[in-house]
């Protein structure tokens, strides 16, 4: 499996892990069955860093789409190289740093980390166009 396999599966793993903090909270301010119903328009019980968590989980959901076709499509092609990997390796960590930065609402981080992650889709874009 290549490098830029390899990050695209940790990447999918980092998804799924982020689901859990902001259901975890859920579950701990609504109980099970709270969790478990519907919600109500403007009805919001989590604390604030279990909102940044969902909407940091959610952003990778929007971006790991991108991230899977350009590693796929390099795998297609056979453009694997030391640039994607690097690409890759850079897009999965960048996607890491802006999780802690979303959850601990550390000001700027999540924006840096955000456009670190999307020049890492370039870079790679760049290896097989």
């Amino acid at each position: 499996m290549t490098v830029d396999m390899q990050m695209l599966l940790w990447t999918a793993i980092l998804c799924v892990l982020q689901a859990f903090p902001y259901t975890l909270a859920l579950i701990a301010k609504a109980g099970l069955m709270g969790a478990a119903g519907y919600p109500q328009p403007g009805e919001d019980v989590l604390p604030d860093w279990a909102k940044r968590a969902k909407r940091s989980h959610l952003n990778l959901v929007e971006n790991i789409a991108p991230f899977a076709i350009i590693v796929l499509v390099t795998q297609a092609v056979n453009g694997a190289n030391d640039a994607t990997a690097l690409g890759a390796m850079i897009f999965f960590w960048s996607r890491v740093v802006m999780a802690a930065g979303h959850i601990h609402g550390i000001p700027f981080l999540r924006t840096v980390a955000w456009f670190v992650s999307l020049a890492a889709l370039v870079m790679m874009l760049r290896e097989i166009m």
